[in-house]
């Protein structure tokens, strides 16, 4: 760089100094200043990861004087350098500090030309002369990817994974004279998965933490309260930089070994071996238990055992007989392949585009064209990597794709397996005519027009991902409860159907792709099953509505959308699942570590009730996948339908065959032969649901009467936590069954898929009869109908809402809950709290409760005297997929949703080791 350039930056930096004062001083009567302290700081470094610490730095207030960067690389501005040059910070692009050990003067001079007061090394591959690192008032600060002392050096990430480091960290240390030797500053750490890469580690904690912790690391030096504490020399260690030329795998050695090297060097710079005279890399990882599949004998050089070419990848064997499985690999060329897909490579020929495939394949040019600047024209033979693309250049290609074709799936290895503009292209041709996909599965559907749409509803079984006919070909008729009409003609079960299932299940826990997958790419495909399910909530919504008599809005917003977010809840779930370590007594002289890992079941039955088909099926299932089970669901028998598509959706996410089986059917039968299944290591059901109750005491009465009707007749009264009973104060008895009365006259009863309708029909004609039942109960025991009791009469399963008062505690409809749109009010004496927590409490049930009052007080002692799972005050129905949901006594065992929902499917498992 020129005398005079350094000059003329000089002069826009003392403009802009001026011009940034001035905001301040504006902002600073308005707004008080986070911290006191704010320093100058020189960004030396690169990357995505430099960018992100450049932006947050500039969040936190602090002020970037300078930003010393790379040049450009084939026509490219690295992306810290577009960033800053987007905010008009000053940027210098050296290609080097010094010449023969010394430095460059107009170098150093134009860094000094800045006036720092800390050098900020968030990724640097340059080497940083001494003159520069000490010239701040507060030096320099650098991050490194290791616990220092361990792992020094260029490849420390690298090293982390290939010498089987339990833990991964980084650290923020002041730059010395050393190679990764100055004081520390900060250090943090994370634990190591088995099938982790470079990549994972970066992407789940080395980024994003590390950025946090130099944004941290500054401040604590401008707050003066930055520590230098020595670098120990025990346990350090340093390891050279891996190039590709030492990344040749050595097979004499463990699986787990040769599993660490690989993984070690995915992606940069790729472990690799010699197959048929060619250099071929290996490409995710991962250890391989059970016994080995059958597969095709690949010879690898070096390899005293040939490895086997399966459907899943590349099987590879250590010296000691133990298995990895490697799913990718690339060629001289820059091919990539699936592994699975080695003896088939080079067979497929090229497809022909349609005209509509061929204006994909332009607009696709235009995103190559706008990412790959430095070459002139995109051809066939035009190479993503070779033309200067890197990682992050891959992350953003596929936004933009995803962006333009929002329908089209696409992962970061799609751009590593076709990277030739051509291979590209067929690649996601053949992916959108769905040529790539491992088997189409076949789906007979009952179809129906109704709410505007057509329906396709699956009605046989699901076993092993295939819909198929039950065993013996028996069926049963589903009834649409709003007109009593037969939907469809729905596979009946059996117990060889069962048995099938289980084993499938089995087999797909112990030996398939599910068991060794990763928790990530679990918490993936649960992501990507609620995607579907959200994609076709109306859909669902009718078909709950059609099945079950839930009145559309409700099914859209709570059956459906309440599934949604449970999904989405858990799949969040799926790599957070951890053990701890126990502290224990040491065997002198040895040490000893006693640790505990979270593991899943194995296979799960799970029986779901009608009153919220998928909901009850979400709630149940997704804790059940996050964990790491597979599982064998039978839903109600009158209630199967949104069941069976679901099983269809999560075909189409993509889970593993045998993971998700459902079988429509008998309780009697099908739930019978679960319970007592050899192999079913767990068992969840939702069965009759026990009695809630609401004591409503002073309040907002207009409130107390919204939620206690919400309370009772929400989706027709066939509410686990309905409140079949409420407890009055007699202030307010009379004027609150007035106003409920007043307010059921204003109900709509019809059509549930009419969008005014507030009441549906009962589930089914047995339960109808039921409520009828119950009221006729009721009335002979003296109880005072106000209100209903009787079946409307139009056709379906429709009753009226029901309101009883004068109910004591002996009768049938105080000790029994309806399970209906049916209200039990029975008054208690002003004042008489603990008569009414006792009469509240009398029940061998306990799954929810309420209270409504204006004196927080006595709220929060009655919620604590209460006997109920769980308790609402001033308000009713709100349930959330992160608070855990469950009874007392003989309302249930255990909870469904929020964190304690998982502990319901897995097992602990204590290890101690001595050494």
């Amino acid at each position: 760089m020129s005398y005079v350039k350094v000059v003329k930056q000089l002069i826009q930096i003392k403009k802009k100094e001026n011009k940034d004062l001035s905001l301040i001083k504006k902002q600073n009567k308005t707004k008080q200043v986070y911290c006191q302290r704010k320093l100058k700081l020189a960004l030396i470094g690169q990357s995505l990861f430099g960018q992100e610490v450049y932006s947050n730095l500039r969040k936190e207030g602090h002020k970037i004087v300078g930003v010393f960067t790379v040049p450009d690389k084939n026509g490219q501005a690295d992306p810290l350098a577009l960033s800053a040059e987007k905010d008009g910070t000053p940027v210098f692009k050296f290609s080097r500090w010094r010449v023969k050990g010394k430095s460059i003067q107009e170098v150093v001079e134009a860094y000094r030309s800045v006036g720092a007061e800390l050098n900020v090394l968030p990724f640097c591959t340059q080497f940083i002369p001494m003159d520069v690192i000490d010239f701040p008032k507060h030096g320099s600060i650098i991050y490194h990817p290791s616990i220092l002392p361990r792992h020094r050096g260029a490849s420390a990430i690298n090293w982390t994974l290939i010498q089987g480091d339990k833990k991964a960290g980084f650290t923020v240390f002041w730059a010395d004279d050393g190679l990764d030797t100055g004081p520390i500053l900060l250090q943090q750490e994370c634990d190591i998965k088995p099938n982790d890469t470079v990549d994972d580690l970066y992407n789940r904690f080395l980024f994003p933490e590390g950025v946090k912790a130099m944004v941290e690391a500054v401040q604590l030096i401008a707050d003066g309260k930055a520590p230098q504490v020595p670098q120990p020399e025990e346990g350090a260690t340093y390891e050279g930089i891996q190039k590709k030329e030492n990344a040749q795998i050595s097979w004499d050695q463990p699986a787990a070994a040769l599993h660490n090297w690989i993984r070690g060097h995915d992606k940069v710079p790729g472990a690799w071996t010699i197959i048929n005279d060619q250099v071929v890399t290996f490409y995710g990882s991962s250890l391989f238990d059970g016994s080995v599949p059958s597969g095709q004998p690949l010879a690898i050089e070096g390899a005293t055992k040939p490895g086997l070419v399966t459907k899943n990848g590349l099987v590879l064997f250590g010296n000691d007989g133990k298995m990895l499985l490697v799913r990718n690999l690339q060629f001289e060329d820059g091919k990539m392949i699936p592994a699975s897909k080695y003896f088939a490579a080079g067979e497929t020929s090229a497809i022909e585009l349609t005209e509509e495939e061929k204006k994909m394949a332009e607009d696709i040019k235009s995103i190559w064209v706008g990412i790959l600047t430095n070459v002139p024209v995109i051809e066939d033979s035009t190479d993503f990597f070779k033309s200067g693309a890197s990682s992050m250049h891959v992350v953003r290609m596929i936004e933009e794709i995803k962006q333009k074709y929002s329908g089209l799936q696409l992962h970061n290895e799609d751009v590593y397996m076709a990277t030739k503009f051509a291979d590209f292209i067929q690649m996601l041709v053949r992916r959108l005519r769905g040529e790539d996909k491992e088997e189409e599965l076949i789906v007979d559907y009952v179809s129906k027009t109704v709410n505007n749409m057509t329906v396709k509803m699956p009605y046989q079984c699901f076993i092993n991902g295939q819909f198929m006919d039950a065993e013996d070909g028996k069926t049963y008729d589903t009834i649409n409860p709003t007109d009593g009409s037969i939907i469809a003609k729905v596979s009946y079960a059996s117990v060889e159907d069962v048995d099938k299932a289980v084993a499938a299940a089995k087999d797909a826990f112990e030996n398939g792709e599910w068991g060794k997958m990763n928790a990530r790419e679990r918490g993936r495909l649960m992501y990507r099953l609620a995607d579907l399910m959200e994609k076709q909530q109306e859909e669902l919504a009718t078909i709950e509505t059609i099945d079950s008599g839930a009145v559309y809005t409700l099914a859209l917003k709570t059956h459906v959308g309440m599934s949604v977010q449970t999904f989405r809840y858990f799949a969040g779930w799926c790599d957070k699942i951890q053990g701890s370590t126990i502290p224990i007594n040491h065997a002198r002289p040895n040490h000893n570590l006693t640790f505990t890992k979270k593991e899943p079941i194995g296979v799960c039955a799970i029986v779901i009730p009608w009153n919220y088909p998928l909901m009850m099926l979400a709630w149940k299932s997704a804790a059940c996948l996050a964990a790491g089970n597979t599982l064998v669901l039978k839903p109600a028998q009158v209630t199967p339908l949104t069941a069976l598509k679901f099983a269809e959706l999560s075909a189409e996410a993509g889970f593993p065959k045998g993971v998700i089986n459902i079988l429509p059917g008998s309780g009697g039968l099908v739930g019978q032969r679960l319970s007592e299944h050899p192999d079913i290591r767990k068992l969840g059901f939702t069965g009759s649901t026990p009695i809630g109750k609401q004591i409503m005491k002073s309040c907002d009465l207009d409130r107390a009467v919204k939620m206690g009707m919400g309370a009772v007749y929400f989706n027709k009264g066939e509410n686990c936590i309905a409140a079949g009973r409420l407890f009055v104060e007699e202030s307010i008895h009379d004027e609150f069954v007035k106003r409920v009365v007043e307010e059921i006259q204003k109900m709509k009863i019809g059509d549930p898929l009419d969008r005014s309708t507030d009441h549906g029909p009962q589930n089914h004609k047995a339960h109808l009869e039921k409520l009828l039942e119950y009221c006729e109960t009721g009335v002979k025991e003296g109880a005072t109908l106000v209100y209903g009791g009787r079946q409307v009469c139009r056709p379906g399963f429709f009753m009226e809402p029901t309101v009883f008062t004068d109910v004591e505690d002996h009768m049938y409809i105080a000790q029994e809950e309806s399970f209906g749109p049916v209200m039990v009010i029975s008054k208690f004496k002003d004042g008489d709290v603990e008569g009414v927590l006792q009469r509240a409490n009398n029940t061998e049930y306990g799954l929810a409760s309420g209270v409504f009052t204006r004196d927080i007080n006595k709220a929060l002692y009655v919620s604590e005297k209460l006997e109920a799972g769980t308790v609402f005050i001033n308000t009713y129905n709100k349930t959330d997929v992160a608070a855990p949901f469950g009874g007392f006594k003989q309302s249930g065992f255990g909870k469904d949703l929020g964190e304690e929902a998982l502990h319901e499917y897995l097992r602990t498992k204590a290890v101690t080791v001595e050494y």
